[in-house]
């Protein structure tokens, strides 16, 4: 894990609109919500602001001075509904069977792909998501860059549906949620 992730210190949230990517979340009080590969964590600590202190927020990520950087915010801001760590979404994640209820994974499935640990993540995110349970995989649109990777490893919608519902998940919406990026919604079809 010393090596620098692909992507580290990269984020999406400026170049999308967060409000309607919050609107398609549709985070309730109280949620259990996942942010895989949430480097500096701007999802996160949005998604903690909205959950409240009755939900809680699990954000994980390879690059640890990301993870470090949110854990110094999460003290400054006092939030106490954000779990942070150091941690790998193709290995076993440090949470419980069926514990999350909306789990998001933003600009990061690509590089799962690109790295062949795609099969391997998905299976450890439908392990950890509840029956029922979202997810959404937020990806650059198939066009030339920049911003974003190059476009022959963007995905597009169907490509996302294809690598995604094999493992349990049932796709329900795709939306664009700024100029770059879309918006894949999944319900997990998995039950309890």
């Amino acid at each position: 894990m010393d090596a620098t992730p692909k992507g580290a210190g990269k984020s999406s949230y400026e170049l999308v609109d967060p409000n309607l990517v919050f609107e398609q979340l549709a985070l309730e009080e109280h949620t259990v919500f996942l942010d895989i590969a949430c480097g500096f964590g701007k999802y996160a600590l949005k998604a903690a602001e909205i959950i409240g202190e009755g939900g809680i927020v699990y954000a994980i990520d390879l690059w640890p001075q990301g993870v470090a950087s949110l854990l110094q915010t999460v003290a400054v801001k006092n939030f106490a509904n954000i779990w942070a760590s150091v941690g790998d979404v193709s290995r076993r994640l440090p949470l419980k069977d069926s514990s999350v209820d909306v789990c998001l994974l933003a600009t990061v499935l690509h590089d799962l792909v690109q790295a062949g640990v795609a099969g391997p993540a998905l299976k450890e995110i439908a392990r950890v998501i509840k029956p029922a349970g979202d997810l959404f995989v937020i990806e650059f649109e198939k066009i030339d860059g920049p911003p974003g990777p190059p476009v022959d490893i963007r995905l597009t919608g169907e490509e996302i549906v294809k690598i995604v519902a094999p493992f349990g998940f049932q796709a329900k919406q795709c939306v664009s949620v700024g100029r770059f990026n879309s918006l894949t919604g999944f319900v997990s079809a998995i039950a309890g």
